[in-house]
């Protein structure tokens, strides 16, 4: 009784399964969830401009289209020639294409599972029947020759194999966006490195014109100790400053260096063969910037976009699992040739042929079909959650540039007030020292303060050129140069 139940209980519970598995949808949607769209980038409204720093106010284009070829708003034909060859020439960009080839030759090679296979087979093979009463001679010995054209045909009734097919074409959009966003990320690289190298050879020359300065007021305040008007204490001041100013020198070589070094590699180039230096008065801050929509960057941004394309292929897998629980029908057929020797075989007596159909339904594989189907859908709520976080991310990286961008604007401006202000009083001490009214030291005290303001100026000068090319990468901006200036974006912009 007991027996009985356990297996009514048991037949029942596989009924329900299967009908379940037959009434549900196979795989889940592929759509990607509903993200909320913020009305603004960041807490505050974007202004519609900042403040005009060094002259230069950058206007914030709102609801633009991204600008390609983005960096040519730099107008630098310097900077357009590396971005070039990094983008024909880089390693990392090469491996990137394989990577996308290798995945779309995978979906081309299971799209052929869907369609009928033909094979063609061949061969000869020699056996024998031992004799009854003793081997050796008296065993009987063979030889069979067949040749035969085979063909076979999955119906793929419940869509296993098409699933599995939908999977691999969206990793083959998954790459492609994954391809787009290393071509991206080289562009913003290259234009990032190039400043950075010609902000550390700006802040050296302006450097090295101090320490010379500090050497000069350590001398003048040696002879005035000589002289017995100053305490020697003071010497070792003015001694320590030129020495503490000499040693940021070699950090400042450094990120020279570095920057020059990576800049090669990003070309593809070895660090002996980097390229040559580009001056900080060479590249020009681009004056428009176009902000796109929120719902825009969905589109724009390939991060968001390969990220949906992993939950694509994830949807695709469950339902591939699920398929899997039901049955598989195929049919082959075969036509050919065999015989004891090629002559009959090759006559109208040798000829065979067969046509088969098979159904196979899985009963039981010690729970594998059911944890497999599990593990794609948590793999498929893990892509459903990092779509939402990448989306996030997006909108959280867009806003932070923008706000870096403003905020540079503000300090690059007081700097440059700073800058301003120093150079007027150097220039006024120097004319009362052509007057006799002050020493030389005041005049070299004054232009101390001047060169260091001026060195505050020259950083920030390069954190607004920088974070503008941040930004442009945020917004997702396409890589594809023209082979001109002939872009109309671009055209637009460098008439501002």
């Amino acid at each position: 009784m007991m027996s009985r139940a356990h297996r009514n209980i048991s037949r029942a519970a596989a009924a329900a399964t299967l009908l379940n598995l037959a009434a549900c949808t196979y795989a889940p949607t592929s759509a990607p969830p509903s993200m909320p769209e913020p009305v603004q980038y960041g807490a505050a409204p974007v202004p519609e401009r900042t403040v005009a720093a060094q002259g230069t106010a950058q206007q914030f284009v709102q609801q633009a289209q991204a600008v390609p070829a983005w960096w040519r708003l730099y107008r630098c034909d310097a900077l357009d020639t590396l971005v070039d060859e990094g983008l024909r020439s880089s390693p990392t960009l090469e491996a990137a294409d394989h990577r996308l080839a290798a995945a779309r030759d995978m979906w081309r090679a299971n799209s052929g599972t869907l369609w009928p296979a033909l094979d063609l087979g061949d061969g000869a093979q020699r056996g024998g029947i031992p004799g009854f009463i003793q081997p050796g001679p008296d065993a009987y010995r063979y030889d069979v020759f067949a040749g035969r054209l085979q063909g076979s045909y999955n119906f793929d009734l419940f869509g296993a194999t098409r699933y599995a097919n939908a999977a691999l074409a969206a990793r083959v959009d998954e790459e492609a966006y994954r391809f787009d966003a290393a071509r991206r990320a080289l562009a913003a690289n290259i234009v990032t490195t190039v400043i950075a190298a010609a902000v550390a050879r700006a802040q050296i020359a302006q450097t090295e014109q101090l320490v010379a300065l500090a050497n000069r007021l350590a001398d003048e305040a040696q002879e005035r100790h000589d002289a017995g008007v100053l305490a020697f204490g003071d010497v070792l001041i003015a001694r320590q400053a030129a020495s503490s100013l000499s040693a940021g020198l070699p950090a400042l070589h450094q990120q020279q260096t570095s920057a020059s070094h990576a800049l090669a590699a990003l070309l593809g180039r070895t660090p002996d063969d980097a390229p040559a230096d580009i001056d900080l008065a060479q590249l020009h801050l681009p004056g428009r910037i176009p902000v796109t929509v929120p719902s825009a960057l969905l589109k724009t941004r390939p991060d968001i976009q390969a990220a949906e394309a992993t939950l694509r292929a994830a949807a695709a897998d469950v339902g591939a699992a699920t398929a899997r629980f039901f049955p598989d029908i195929s049919l082959t057929a075969a036509f050919g040739r065999a015989g004891l020797e090629w002559l009959p075989a090759l006559s109208g007596a040798g000829a065979i042929w067969s046509v088969g159909a098979s159904l196979s339904q899985p009963l039981f594989h010690g729970g594998a079909l059911v944890a497999q189907r599990h593990s794609a859908q948590h793999a498929y709520e893990a892509a459903v959650a990092q779509y939402r976080a990448t989306v996030i991310a997006a909108f959280a990286n867009v806003s932070d540039a923008l706000a870096a961008l403003i905020n540079d604007a503000q300090a690059c401006d007081a700097a440059h007030s700073a800058a301003d202000d120093a150079q007027t009083i150097a220039d006024q001490a120097a004319a009362r020292l052509r007057a006799g009214a002050v020493p030389a030291t005041a005049v070299h005290l004054s232009e101390q303060r001047w060169r260091t303001a001026r060195l505050d100026e020259i950083r920030y000068m390069g954190a607004r050129l920088t974070d503008t090319a941040v930004l442009f990468q945020a917004f997702g901006s396409p890589t594809q140069a023209p082979t001109s200036h002939d872009d109309p974006a671009v055209q637009a912009s460098l008439k501002e």
